[in-house]
């Protein structure tokens, strides 16, 4: 859905990318430079290697840590992207806050969907974490909570499509980036 927006010479911040993906995706379609924001360093080694394999090492940055706590040392972006982080953190609003300040044109979520049935299935997943001692626990966030939150700052949903779980929407602000249709596009009508 992000290609539907003017990827060449944007930047990219990537939360929660893991090994980089979407990153090297994006840099490979012109994009100028991408830093991705993981808390596991496996996950970054593995990124970087993947960098230097494709020859983007030097287009691409590496942060440890978690956004929120680091945010300061964050620097905005063309285009913000998070697939499947807000489901593992447990302030969205100080995650969306975060991510969202540094969105120039285009922010991209992959969230599970607000669904009575996902809500039901994440605490019984979040049950056997807590059985078996895990700290883990996944969140099932208002999605018209977050819709809210962003709107606030100017940032609307346009595209949107997913699974019966996984909700992809990508919201953008009108500007060098953005594509000027007025409308949602959802996967009914795409």
């Amino acid at each position: 859905m992000i290609g539907r927006y003017r990827v060449r010479d944007a930047t990219v911040l990537d939360v929660g990318g893991g090994i980089g993906v979407i990153d090297l995706e994006l840099l490979r379609a012109g994009a100028a430079r991408a830093v991705l924001v993981d808390a596991s360093a496996a996950y970054l080694d593995i990124a970087r290697q993947e960098a230097q394999r494709g020859g983007l090492t030097d287009r691409m940055g590496f942060v440890q840590g978690d956004l929120v706590a680091r945010a300061d040392e964050i620097t905005a972006a063309d285009i913000v992207t998070l697939d499947r982080v807000v489901c593992c953190y447990p302030d969205v609003e100080a995650l969306v806050g975060a991510t969202a300040a540094r969105a120039g044109t285009v922010y991209g979520l992959v969230l599970p969907r607000d669904r009575w049935l996902i809500r039901v299935g994440i605490r019984l997943v979040n049950l056997g974490f807590r059985i078996r001692r895990r700290a883990y626990r996944a969140y099932a966030h208002a999605n018209p909570a977050i819709d809210e939150s962003l709107a606030a700052i100017g940032l609307r949903p346009r595209h949107e499509g997913g699974t019966f779980f996984w909700r992809v929407v990508v919201y953008d602000r009108d500007g060098p980036l953005g594509d000027a249709s007025p409308t949602l596009l959802t996967a009914e009508r795409m």
